[in-house]
Order: C-alpha cells, then structure tokens, then sequence
C-alpha cells in the first residue's frame, strides 16, 4: 500500500493491526504517528479535536478497563492507498471495571459490547474518525438503565447547561474526509433497505432479510428471525417518526473467503414526537448517528439477503439530549 509501513499486508491489516498495537500492546505513544494532530474524532457524546485528547481519552479507559482486549471482527472498507481509505471495523469487546473512572466506581463487572469505527486514512495516518460504542450495554452490564446513566451524567458534568455537549449537526467539525463510499451493488442494497425500513416499508423485512437472520442490536442484544428485526427498527423510528433520516456514507464489498457485506453510516436529526423505544414523546429535538452492517448470503440459490445485521447507536446520547431539553433529570 502505497505510502503505508510496508508490515501492513493491506488495509484491514493496517486497521486491525494499529488497534492492536495502540490499545493491547500499550503502544499508546504511537497515535502521534498513527493520527493525525488536528483529527475529528466524533462520537455520539461529543466532538473531540487532537490526537492529544485521543491519548488522554484512551489512557482514562485503560485505567479503568485495564484488560480490555479489541476483537476485530470485520473491516469493511472503500477508496485506494493513494487518494485515502475509508473503514468501517467492526470491533467486540471485552473488559473488566476494575478502577474508578467515568462509569464510576470499580465494580468488578465483565463486559462485554461492540464498537464500530469508521476512520480515514492516508499515507499510514488515520484523520477524520466517526466512533460508536454501544453504551446502553456497558451501562446495563454495570446495573444501569440508559435513562439514569444520562441523568446523572448531566449533573455530574455541572447541570444541562454545563455538562458536554453531544454531537448534533450544530456542533459537528469539518474534517478532511468528504467522500461517501463506493457504488457496489451490496452497499446500493443495503441502503436501500434502510430507506425503505425508515420511510415506513416495514414488509421489506420479510422480503429482503433471510428468515433465520441473525440480529445483534444497540444494548447488546441478540436476535434471530424477522420479528426481532421488525422490533428494533419500529421501535426506533415510531420514536423520531417525523425525524429526517440520511445516509452519511456507504460501501459494499466482496472479498475472499467472506459473505458479500455492507456498511453504512446513517443518522436521524428531527423531534421525539412519537411512542417508541425512547418512551412517551417529549418533543425534544434529537440526533441519532448510527453505524450498520450486514452480511448477505444465499441459503436457496440465487436468492441473496440479509443473513447477520450488526447496528449501533448510542442510547444514552439519545437520552441526554431528551433530557436537557426537558428537564427531567
């Protein structure tokens, strides 16, 4: 890969590898190498700028999390060494809340939740970053509800006027990465089945998704079949059914020795104006920034669907927002 450390057989291994190498062997110096000074670093709670903050940030969660290990377990990726490549890493993790730290006091507990990241890199430096980790299954792990944790985190952080502030279209950073993905036909599917599901076509499911499909969803919940799909999806738009949903970025792909896949960056950005996953409506205005994936495969030849469906947001970014605009804490 042209202008990549020649130890990275190729992009996945450059992805897999560095996540490895910042995060499991300590190498926690190497992200002034490995990201860039002025990186966009965006998650659902916050916009975070620097590689310096990065280190501070991943030094806090190993603090607390000192065994943590990063199963990678897919990266789905588009572009070319020479103009930068984009990657959707698919990430399940496992860690022990051994310290004291922002999810509180040690507890003990085992963890175990999925990140995707999506990152771009060039020239063996990663500079624009989008990042969801599924917090509504760390903070149930550790005997939250999603809801609570948010309301405590409002006043911990000072009252809903003080506390961090999470993303929204209002307070996002430009970065350098303005692409949008490929035009591979898994990608084009994909995308097109969330536009259907989110424009209210809830009968796709039955039509476009294997009826023993495997569902792992925000929360850290496994499902199988089509009603747990119907389920999810349902209960997440009859929430914001008025909300703008968009397509950010996506890309397909089919490599050796894996299923054709999909990986798309999506988002809502409109008013909780309806009953749903998030309660009674409040009418508060929310965004919901959402990474999925999904494997295709043909169990009756020549009949390709959706076989295995990963999805994240975060909850309780979700719930913060409700809850500075209503006061409910």
């Amino acid at each position: 890969m042209q202008g990549f450390d020649p130890k990275f057989r190729d992009f996945p291994d450059y992805i897999i590898g560095i996540t490895n190498e910042i995060w499991e062997n300590r190498g926690i110096a190497t992200l002034h190498h490995y990201y860039s000074e002025d990186i966009v670093v965006r998650s659902p709670g916050s916009v975070v700028i620097g590689n310096q903050n990065v280190i501070g940030a991943t030094m806090a969660t190993l603090a607390e999390f000192p065994d943590r290990q990063l199963l990678g377990e897919d990266v789905i990726w588009s572009g070319t060494p020479e103009e930068g490549m984009l990657s959707s890493h698919r990430i399940l993790s496992t860690a022990t809340h051994m310290a004291d730290g922002v999810y509180g006091k040690a507890t003990g507990k085992q963890l175990q939740y999925r990140i995707i990241a999506d990152c771009h890199a060039i020239n063996n430096q990663i500079n624009d970053e989008w990042l969801i980790r599924d917090q509504g299954a760390i903070v149930r792990q550790m005997g939250w509800d999603p809801k609570d944790y948010a309301a405590n985190l409002i006043e911990a952080e000072g009252g809903g006027q003080n506390c961090v502030q999470p993303l929204t279209p209002r307070i996002d950073q430009p970065g350098p990465y303005k692409g949008t993905g490929n035009d591979n036909e898994w990608g084009t599917r994909y995308a097109d089945i969330l536009t259907r599901i989110m424009g209210a076509d809830i009968a796709v499911i039955k039509s476009e998704y294997d009826r023993a499909v495997q569902s792992e969803y925000v929360g850290g919940v496994t499902g199988h079949g089509w009603d747990a799909v119907d389920r999810f999806w349902m209960g997440l738009r009859a929430s914001f059914p008025n909300a703008e949903f968009k397509i950010d970025h996506q890309i397909g792909r089919e490599d050796p020795m894996m299923p054709p896949r999909a990986a798309i960056r999506w988002s809502l950005w409109g008013k909780h104006d309806g009953w749903g996953t998030f309660g009674a409506p409040t009418g508060a205005e929310v965004y919901v920034l959402g990474i999925s994936h999904a494997d295709f495969g043909a169990v009756i030849p020549d009949q390709p669907k959706v076989r295995r469906e990963y999805t994240l947001f975060d909850e309780t970014s979700v719930w913060k927002q409700i809850l500075m605009q209503t006061g409910q804490t």
